[in-house]
């Protein structure tokens, strides 16, 4: 088992080895027309993803230039603060499991390309290749037990997620009123649904268990920080508080900007929006679905118009940040070519996991099927 540290601005032997054997840059006018080629393809597969980009950058020009340097600084500001604090945190859960073997700038540089492909990609795609990035970049790690870190990244944000969502309920009049109207007009019905709720939820943990137990002692290795409270608590706890605290004024400054009230209140309505809005999107970077349920949340303080030009502002100049960003991160943990090409194979590595899950889940459910199918 290797456990020496990667050198400053290390990549890994993979990525190393294919640079070596890499022909020499042809001229100048031939490098030209090759970037040219691959801004093409960029362009037409980013159309096949419904990611429109000559409009996207139109509207990030009009958005950029429709609010104040002041308010632009300080959302970047925050934004990258959120980053660097959020990327901490998986840097102490990593070095936790494996002293030795992880540098924090590459750790950084690895959840900031994440934050930026999650801006572009559906169902979150920039966090299963992050995962596998750091699978490349550590040399003990295995992709079961850099899994079993993110359950422990998780954990917080679980905590602050269902702080919001009892906040909204108890705090705020009116919200949810409208979703939830049924629990006040039927509560009867209401305790039947939500008592065989829990009922079919235990029945199927009961089910599941031996499996999430075999999962745990093959992940338990990079969740190891849980442990020690003490240090998951100091080290993974407190900066994902103080970046989820950074996220909150991310919000509060692009509500300013656009002229809508932000207190404490709002803030929350447009937090508790967003988070319903990320589990439910399968399109590129939420787009869509987050600007529906910002114009809801937004509706007793803005008017629709004012809250879409909020929210595709908000968006947009933090994708743009979050790129701009993880490129710089990038080419300072591993150089332009071992910073592209671990990005690169860590997508496709992702794209090739998903469909394995995917074929694994519907073989599980065709025997399934074929089992109950069978005469008794």
């Amino acid at each position: 088992m290797t456990t020496g540290a990667h050198s400053h601005g290390s990549i890994p032997p993979a990525i190393a080895d294919d640079a070596a054997d890499a022909p020499r840059k042809g001229p100048r006018i031939k490098r030209l027309l090759i970037f040219g080629l691959v801004l093409l393809v960029t362009a037409a597969a980013a159309n096949l993803l419904g990611w429109d980009i000559r409009g996207w950058f139109s509207d990030l020009w009009d958005t950029v230039t429709g609010i104040s340097a002041a308010y632009l600084i300080a959302g970047v500001a925050l934004k990258t603060t959120q980053t660097l604090l959020i990327g901490y945190g998986w840097y102490s859960i990593l070095n936790f499991a494996y002293p030795g073997q992880v540098r924090r700038l590459e750790i950084l540089a690895c959840y900031a390309a994440s934050a930026a492909l999650n801006g572009i990609l559906p169902a979150n795609g920039g966090t299963l290749a992050m995962l596998l990035m750091f699978v490349s970049i550590i040399p003990a790690a295995t992709f079961a037990a850099v899994l079993g870190g993110y359950a422990v990244q998780k954990i917080f944000f679980t905590v602050a997620g269902a702080f919001v969502y009892l906040y909204l309920f108890l705090s705020v009049e009116g919200s949810f009123d409208i979703q939830f109207a049924f629990v006040h007009e039927n509560t009867w019905a209401t305790v039947i649904l939500l008592g065989g709720g829990a009922t079919i939820v235990y029945l199927l943990i009961r089910r599941i268990w031996p499996r999430i137990l075999s999962w745990w002692a093959d992940a338990k290795e990079g969740g190891a920080i849980v442990a020690r409270p003490r240090t998951y608590f100091a080290r993974v706890f407190l900066p994902s508080l103080a970046g989820w605290i950074a996220s909150l004024g991310l919000t509060a400054v692009f509500l300013a900007a656009y002229k809508i009230p932000h207190s404490f209140d709002i803030v929350m309505q447009v937090t508790g929006g967003n988070s319903i809005a990320n589990l439910t999107s399968f399109t590129p970077g939420g787009v869509g679905v987050t600007q529906a349920f910002n114009v809801a949340s937004l509706r007793d303080v803005a008017d629709p118009q004012q809250a879409t030009a909020y929210s595709v502002g908000q968006q947009l100049v933090t994708t743009a940040w979050n790129i701009i960003f993880a490129i710089v991160m990038l080419v300072w943990a591993f150089g332009w070519s071992g910073g592209k090409e671990l990005v690169g194979t860590s997508y496709a590595d992702a794209k090739e996991k998903a469909a394995e899950q995917k074929a694994a889940h519907d073989e599980r459910k065709r025997a399934k099927n074929e089992a109950e199918a069978e005469p008794a």
